[in-house]
């Protein structure tokens, strides 16, 4: 055994029951537009092995690749070096469960902005708690 130690952190993982039906829910997180109102800007499109960027605003932009697909139930696509983001949606007789996935954490790693992953999950961690509450307003709405 050598000195390297794999720290994964554990994936950041919220699950919402939302009161709009699943097309709805789909466009909000599976379009450009959609995911401006209530995450970030960015030129995504729904195409696997689409390059986009995501306008992390004072963080600058971060070069995501979407890298599965599967209308209207679930997307993901890497986010910097490091992540992954998953968006997994189920129809629940005209309500839908969405549930997302932050992962790629690792206690030894930084990111490309030079800050360690350990601080950076736990501010991602409560971010997560309130941007699915945004959705949530603009699903609803």
């Amino acid at each position: 055994m050598g000195n390297e130690t794999q720290a994964t952190l554990a994936d950041i993982k919220y699950t919402v029951e939302y009161n709009a039906p699943i097309s709805k829910v789909w466009d909000a997180v599976a379009t450009a537009e959609g995911m401006a109102a209530w995450f970030m800007p960015s030129d995504f499109e729904p195409v696997l092995g689409h390059d986009f960027q995501l306008n992390a605003g004072q963080f600058g932009m971060s070069p995501c690749k979407v890298t599965q697909i599967d209308p209207p139930n679930s997307l993901s696509f890497t986010w910097g070096k490091d992540w992954t983001l998953t968006f997994e949606l189920k129809e629940l007789d005209g309500k839908t469960k969405f549930t997302v996935i932050h992962s790629g954490w690792d206690a030894g790693k930084v990111t490309e902005f030079g800050a360690p992953h350990t601080p950076i999950r736990e501010n991602m961690n409560q971010g997560w708690a309130g941007i699915v509450k945004k959705l949530q307003e603009y699903v609803e709405a």
